[in-house]
């Protein structure tokens, strides 16, 4: 299998401080990521201030990954000729005005409303910056340029998310959402003043674009992001309620769990380029499979309160591998297509997004408790790994084709 995609071949575009301008592009990642998972943390809050049930609630998770979803592929189809600063600029904007509109949202349709809007920018900003990442560096620096926006995601998860989380659990849900506008508007800033201008791609066209969807690779690798990945999110979107109810801890100790789901992050980004120099494919195989074992773990050890610590933080460890090396298998994939190619597995994950926590809150609703969240993700995470023994068998079927024929 290849064990490294290929990253855009844009002329290279020279920024005055380098440093500084893949800092400011990680700063969208950051904010994306507060504002995606923080909502996991105050899930009992917000579910109490719009007056729903906290399954319900989980929906609202839900309608931010729709956004993202149907966002992600629209808005790198419309934009792959536009400049790219200005372009992640107005990105970054409207992603404040859908946390405004969140924050001042005074009901459970309303803010589903501002949530999927809130969702729309979100896969084309880190598509569109992972490929202005690149053309800032140097040949020999160009994925580690990438690494660097995609680590504001995780870094997101280590301090953005438990910092909003407490601020919310102390001065009220919104507060968090208007923190993540006032992120949005630095980094709008930050891209402004740091990342020079990035013509478009100007080669782009919808019909090229659209050609990676005719290759069976890219949609089964979209599928096990879709289906595998949501196991982390079963479990995930409900984890406040799971460690206060069914561990028995008091609501100050969330933020820790969020921590640690945020360190495994951290630690399971870089893991994944660790691996993924050894094999992207059984890298994906391996982490799919762990996750589903680590899950049920979960809901084992649920009730037993800071057993669940470590366990969480295997479950983002193995779930971000996943992540990554789906990232570089779809790049790889894709061939020519690379802005939607690089959008699309943001749209793939949310489907995981949405899906896990929908299916989650099925389970409670029905009466089966928090515990069961971690079988769904299991099973959902033992489907993913299904999909990629799918996609191995017709690419050795299409490798062994091909040798015949020459």
């Amino acid at each position: 299998m290849t064990t490294t995609a290929p990253l855009p071949t844009d002329a290279p575009v020279r920024a005055r401080h380098f440093v500084l301008a893949v800092l400011a592009l990680a700063m969208g990642g950051f904010a994306i990521g507060t504002t995606e998972f923080v909502t996991m943390g105050l899930l009992p809050q917000i579910a109490e201030g719009v007056d729903v049930s906290i399954p319900t609630a989980g929906h609202v998770i839900s309608a931010y990954a729709v956004g993202v979803v149907i966002g992600a592929p629209v808005l790198a189809f419309l934009g792959a000729r536009l400049p790219r600063r200005g372009l992640l600029i107005g990105l970054m904007v409207a992603y404040a005005v859908g946390n405004a509109a969140s924050a001042v949202a005074s009901s459970y349709g309303l803010l589903s409303l501002a949530r999927v809007a809130t969702g729309f920018p979100h896969g084309a900003y880190f598509g569109v910056a992972s490929l202005v990442a690149a053309s800032l560096a140097p040949p020999a620096r160009k994925g580690r340029a990438v690494a660097m926006v995609m680590l504001g995601l995780s870094v997101a998860n280590v301090v953005g998310v438990p910092a909003a989380t407490w601020l919310g659990q102390h001065l009220g849900w919104r507060s968090a959402f208007w923190a993540v506008t006032g992120l949005a508007l630095v980094t709008a800033l930050l891209v402004l003043l740091f990342v020079p201008s990035c013509p478009g791609d100007g080669e782009a066209t919808g019909r090229r674009e659209l050609q990676a969807f005719r290759e069976p690779q890219v949609w089964l690798t979209l599928l096990a992001g879709a289906v595998g990945f949501g196991g982390m999110f079963a479990v995930y979107s409900y984890i406040a309620p799971t460690v206060t109810e069914v561990g028995g801890l008091s609501e100050g100790t969330v933020p820790l769990f969020l921590l640690a789901f945020g360190l495994g992050m951290v630690v399971g980004t870089w893991l994944a380029g660790e691996l993924a120099d050894w094999s992207v494919f059984r890298s994906l195989l391996g982490s799919a499979l762990g996750l589903a074992a680590v899950l049920l773990a979960f809901s084992a050890v649920a009730p037993y309160g800071w057993a669940l610590l470590p366990i969480g933080f295997l479950i983002t460890v193995l779930g971000s591998v996943l992540v990554v090396n789906l990232q570089l298998r779809l790049m790889d994939v894709a061939g020519d297509a690379q802005t939607i190619g690089a959008a699309s597995n943001h749209a793939s994950l949310n489907i995981a997004n949405a899906a896990g926590a929908w299916l989650g809150g099925l389970v409670i609703a029905a009466g089966y408790g928090y515990r069961s969240t971690g079988i769904v993700g299991a099973a959902l995470a033992l489907a993913g790994f299904a999909v990629l023994v799918v996609a191995a068998a017709l690419e050795r079927r299409s490798r062994s084709h091909v040798v015949r024929t020459d």
